[in-house]
């Protein structure tokens, strides 16, 4: 199979976003989910086209292509049957959460996360006026992780009203089984809860797992959920502001029709025509990158193995985010902080996904092979 190959150093140099201009040219940006990997041409293509024709006006009616599109990658990619008329477009994922909340609770409600977990999600429920609950999850008897259904029973038992869901799960790159899925909806729905599930990093599952859209596990999740969806992590278009409210109920979908226009209206243009070129022309693209990463997820593994053994990792089923255990390392409760400051190398600092990350960092894979191994290098010889 082809690879898409990431970028090298000297033009990722270039760019201006946050991953390449938060630190001075001697740190190797690993952290913030950028992928290192030239646009999509379908996608580049779109945006050009848009461009020659000036077309940088206001959001306009695109006929439905937007939700035809996500629709149509969905029956693909999942075998999910979406309703065009059921998806609605916004700005990111973050205001599809705020406001799917603020839909769906009342101020001072509970909402459940499992962390370790995007850290944004400890922001965001009290942005909706919700409070933050914790129900972190379980190890399982491999070493792994899963939901921890008997804390989410009893959060929800003491008066939480939602779970905010993050399937596949980041930083772990784990993909809930639908089994976990279908025992979590039946929790849910016993407490007369809702969800909203977060599912940006879907279109990054690994060829070696199966992603479970929450909404398909039961006639309750149907009922009881929205789901929030955007082309963003797997086609690296965070600047260009789209994402999507996917529902499966009249319920929701109510909920949802029901948002002040301006929300609808504040998703980019130029993010609308990147989306729906992705979700229409970008499954070839989007092979070939997630062949790479499972390419760098094994190297990890091997580089760790032959130079940082202390180091726990497992690889993950979903995007390009792994999870590295330094416990061991002796870098203290952020070792991230040690790697930047002895290593050169920029990570996420586990202590932000919560307080199951103290000893953890997240480290991004979506780069080259050499800039991989230079990094484990640089850390090897950080710690000695």
């Amino acid at each position: 199979m082809h690879r898409v190959s990431a970028q090298k150093l000297d033009q990722l140099r270039t760019r201006t976003s946050e991953k390449w201009t938060t630190y001075p040219p001697d740190v190797l940006p690993l952290f913030v989910a950028e992928s290192d990997f030239p646009l999509a041409e379908p996608i580049a293509s779109a945006l050009r086209a848009a461009i020659d024709r000036s077309d940088t006006g206001y959001i306009g009616d695109d006929g439905g292509a937007a939700a035809n599109a996500f629709a149509g990658f969905a029956e693909r990619r999942w075998g999910w049957h979406v309703d065009p008329d059921r998806v609605s477009t916004t700005t990111d994922v973050s205001v599809v959460i705020v406001e799917a909340l603020r839909a769906l609770i009342r101020p001072g409600d509970g909402v459940v996360i499992t962390p370790p977990v995007y850290p944004p999600f400890f922001e965001l429920i009290p942005e909706a006026g919700g409070r933050v609950v914790e129900a972190p999850l379980a190890r399982a008897g491999d070493g792994g992780y899963t939901l921890d259904l008997d804390a989410i029973d009893r959060a929800l038992a003491s008066g939480a009203r939602a779970v905010l869901l993050c399937n596949p799960h980041n930083p772990l790159g784990l993909v809930h089984s639908r089994e976990s899925l279908a025992a979590l909806s039946e929790v849910v729905e016993r407490h007369g809860a809702v969800v909203v599930s977060d599912e940006i990093h879907a279109p990054l599952t690994h060829s070696d797992a199966s992603f479970t859209p929450y909404t398909t596990v039961s006639d309750a999740a149907r009922d009881h959920t929205i789901a929030a969806h955007a082309a963003s992590k797997a086609f690296n278009l965070a600047g260009l502001k789209c994402a999507m409210f996917v529902t499966a109920s009249d319920r929701m979908t109510r909920l949802i029709k029901g948002l002040p226009a301006e929300v609808k209206e504040r998703t980019s243009l130029f993010g609308r025509i990147a989306t729906t070129a992705a979700f229409d022309r970008g499954d070839e693209w989007l092979d070939d990158v997630i062949a790479s990463i499972e390419d760098n997820r094994r190297r990890l593994g091997s580089l760790l193995a032959e130079r940082m053994p202390a180091v726990g990792y497992r690889e993950p089923r979903a995007s390009y985010l792994t999870w590295l255990d330094f416990t061991s390392v002796g870098w203290g409760a952020d070792p991230a902080a040690v790697a930047l400051e002895r290593a050169r190398v920029a990570l996420n600092s586990g202590p932000a996904f919560g307080r199951e990350g103290a000893g953890f960092v997240r480290l991004n894979i979506g780069c080259s092979a050499q800039v991989l191994t230079e990094a484990v290098d640089r850390l090897a010889h950080a710690a000695g």
